[in-house]
């Protein structure tokens, strides 16, 4: 007996240790449903805590059968003041001021014939002409500026932009004028059209001419001027070149063809053979 294995959880065991005891007291019903107690608690909590895990789950899948109940919306009425008058003694707000350019600007005074001695203003020499632009007031530039075109964004109705004067000049657009072929090619019609005038040739006059003028919305040129002189019939030379210019591409400003101001220097330089 002492040798083989023992159980001391069967039930004759309990029969054994209980012989000759009461065994209506208590204990040896407790040992005796023990097994079968144990089995009873290990299964119940397994499925308490399957229950746990899963309560959530569960409670999602059956509040997806239940009908919410409709949100009752309360109106409430708002009455708007009107807004208050309008002060027609009241100045406007001045503009806002443009952004500086990216680039330094020099003022080109506006061409009017005068004595020297009544000239207040000087036009830009070559010199200045080859670190800023040509524009109606000098101003101090920006490099870091940034240049912002603003374009249409989505799919909403845009209204075309119309100007109020449509004869006006523009001096900056989108989209400059150009000569046909490229400025590359303005220079080579200059070359083989400009005649040197006889009387620049015998008093040896050599520089250049500043002419504007404003490229038309058909191309053509018109308002032709000269903002810089160089004398002996070079200036005339030059606008007679210009007169029979073929037409540019007009500028561009908010998808259709404006008036735009232009400003070209034109050279006249003698060769060593012509001198």
């Amino acid at each position: 007996m002492f040798g083989s294995k023992l159980d001391i959880l069967k039930t004759e065991w309990i029969d054994v240790v209980f012989t000759d005891r009461n065994k209506a007291y208590g204990a040896y019903e407790l040992r005796k449903e023990n097994p079968k107690n144990t089995n009873k608690a290990l299964i119940i909590g397994v499925v308490l805590f399957v229950f746990l895990i899963s309560a959530q789950t569960i409670y999602n899948f059956i509040s997806g059968f239940i009908p919410k109940a409709s949100e009752k919306v309360k109106i409430t009425n708002v009455v708007l003041q009107p807004p208050p008058p309008i002060d027609q003694k009241k100045p406007p707000p001045p503009p806002p001021e443009p952004p500086k350019p990216k680039v330094d600007q020099v003022k080109f005074p506006p061409p009017v014939v005068k004595p020297d001695n009544e000239v207040k203003e000087q036009p830009p020499t070559v010199k200045e002409l080859e670190v800023a632009d040509p524009g109606q007031k000098t101003l101090k530039g920006d490099p870091n500026a940034d240049i912002k075109i603003d374009e249409p964004v989505g799919n909403s109705d845009v209204k075309q932009v119309t100007e109020e004067d449509p004869n006006k000049i523009f001096t900056a657009v989108e989209k400059d004028p150009s000569f046909k072929g490229g400025i590359e090619n303005f220079y080579a019609y200059l070359r083989k059209n400009v005649h040197y005038p006889a009387i620049a040739k015998e008093n040896n006059v050599q520089g250049k001419v500043f002419l504007t003028f404003v490229v038309e919305r058909d191309g053509s040129l018109t308002d032709i001027k000269v903002l810089r002189s160089l004398g002996s019939g070079t200036d005339e030379e030059a606008m007679r070149v210009l007169k029979a210019s073929p037409r540019w591409t007009p500028g561009i400003q908010n998808g259709r063809p404006v008036r735009v101001q232009y400003t070209v220097p034109i050279s006249f330089t003698l060769q060593s053979d012509d001198q």
